[in-house]
C-alpha cells in the first residue's frame, strides 16, 4: 500500500511534537515536512533530543502550499494564524486537520466574541468538527477537520449519550475541569513557570475561558436545543492530563443500571472510550494514551448525576484525536499509530 504523505505545520510545539511521536510509528504514513518559525534548518532531533535516530527531519519554514509535501496537512498553529494558511492549502486541494479553534464554531458571532475577527469564515461551513465518536461519517469525506479543544473533548464525550437520550436538564450543567500545565502550550509564561505552579492549585479564566462557548455550541447541536453550561477550568501542578467532573440534573428518576446501559449502548464498540462501572477513573490511567475514561454516580437525594471523565490533554485532547481523524479520512483502522498503552505509576 502506498504510504500517505503527511506534513505538520508548527511541529515544535507540544501538540506538533506529540503528532511526530505517534506518527513515526504509524505504519501507513510517511512524514515529509515539519515546519517551524523558531527552529528553521535544525533537525527535529536537535529540538527534541529524545527523537535522535527516530526523527531527524530538518525543520523548514512554511512559504505557501508549494513548500509542503503532503496528502494530509496537520496545522498545529495558533488561532488566527492557522485559518489563512488552511485557506491556502484547501484552495490547493490539500486535506487539512486544524488543531486551532479557527474552524470549530458554526456561529460567526460566537467566534468573534471570543477570538476576534475571522480571516475566512466562508470556509467554516466546509469544516467538520472532529469528534470521531459523534461525527465519524462526516469526517470520512471531509477536506477540513476542526480538531476539538481538550476541555470540550473531556466534557462532550461523557455528556453526549445523556443529551441524545434527553435525560438531563439542558440549562443546569456544571463542568469543573482540571488540567496539567502542558495545556497552556510550550511558550514561556510566568503563570506556568515551575515555581509558580509546583505545589499549588488554582482556578483560572473563570467565566472567560474560550472552551465554554465551544462546549455549549456542540452540546446544543447534540441536544437539538439550547444548552448552557457553567465551565470552570483549574490548573494542576502536573505536566499532562485533564479530569472533568460534570454535574447535571436528571429530568426523571433513573437508576444507575439504566445510565450504565445507555453508556454501553453508545460506547461499547468505541475503541478509545472506556466505561468504569465499579470505580471512577483517574488521570494516571490515561496519560500518554488516546483513551477517554468515563464513570458516574447518582445522588438520589437531589436527582443529580455526577460524571467523571479523564483524558490526556495532548493525546485524546489534541494530537491523538487528530490522528484518529486522519485514520478515518483515509479509511484506516482507527487505532493505527495511536494504540498506546497508558503510562502507569
Amino acid at each position: 500500500m502506498k504510504k500517505i504523505k503527511v506534513a505538520i505545520l508548527g511541529a515544535t510545539g507540544y501538540t506538533g511534537a506529540e503528532l511526530v511521536r505517534m506518527l513515526v510509528r504509524h505504519s501507513h504514513i510517511e512524514l515529509t515536512t515539519l515546519t517551524t518559525r523558531q527552529y528553521v534548518n535544525k533537525r527535529f532531533s536537535q529540538v527534541f533530543p529524545s527523537f535522535l535516530g527516530i526523527c531527524d527531519l530538518v525543520c523548514s519554514e512554511y512559504k505557501g502550499p508549494e513548500s509542503v509535501d503532503g496528502d494530509l496537512i496537520f496545522s498545529a498553529l495558533p488561532h488566527h494564524e492557522s485559518a489563512p494558511i488552511v485557506k491556502q492549502l484547501a484552495s490547493a486541494g490539500k486535506r487539512v486537520i486544524d488543531l486551532s479553534a479557527d474552524f470549530r464554531f458554526k456561529s460567526l458571532e460566537t467566534y468573534e466574541k471570543w477570538y476576534g475577527e475571522h480571516p475566512c469564515f466562508e470556509l467554516v461551513s466546509k469544516a467538520i468538527y472532529g469528534l470521531p465518536e459523534i461525527y465519524r461519517k462526516q469526517i470520512k469525506d471531509a477536506q477540513i477537520v476542526a480538531n476539538p479543544g481538550c476541555y470540550p473533548t473531556s466534557a462532550l464525550l461523557p455528556l453526549y449519550p445523556l443529551l441524545k437520550e434527553g435525560i438531563i436538564e439542558l440549562n443546569r450543567i456544571i463542568i469543573d475541569s482540571k488540567s496539567g500545565v502542558s495545556g497552556a502550550g510550550r511558550g514561556l509564561s510566568l503563570k506556568t513557570h515551575f515555581c509558580e505552579v509546583y505545589g499549588g492549585f488554582k482556578a483560572y479564566n473563570v467565566t472567560t475561558h474560550r472552551h465554554e462557548p465551544e462546549i455549549s455550541e456542540q452540546a446544543s447541536f447534540i441536544a437539538k436545543g439550547r444548552v448552557d453550561v457553567i465551565f470552570t477550568p483549574h490548573l494542576l501542578p502536573i505536566k499532562r492530563g485533564i479530569l472533568s467532573t460534570i454535574y447535571a440534573f436528571l429530568v426523571k428518576k433513573v437508576g444507575e443500571k439504566e445510565i450504565s446501559d445507555i453508556y454501553k449502548d453508545y460506547y461499547e464498540k468505541e475503541r478509545f472510550i472506556r466505561f468504569f462501572e465499579d470505580d471512577l477513573p483517574s488521570i494516571e490511567g490515561v496519560v500518554g494514551s488516546n483513551y477517554c475514561d468515563i464513570g458516574f454516580r447518582i445522588n438520589r437525594d437531589n436527582n443529580t448525576i455526577i460524571i467523571v471523565s479523564v483524558i490526556d490533554n495532548l493525546v485524546k485532547g489534541a494530537s491523538g484525536q487528530a490522528i484518529q481523524n486522519m485514520n478515518i479520512m483515509f479509511e484506516l483502522p482507527e487505532e493505527t499509530g495511536i494504540d498506546i498503552i497508558p503510562l502507569y505509576p
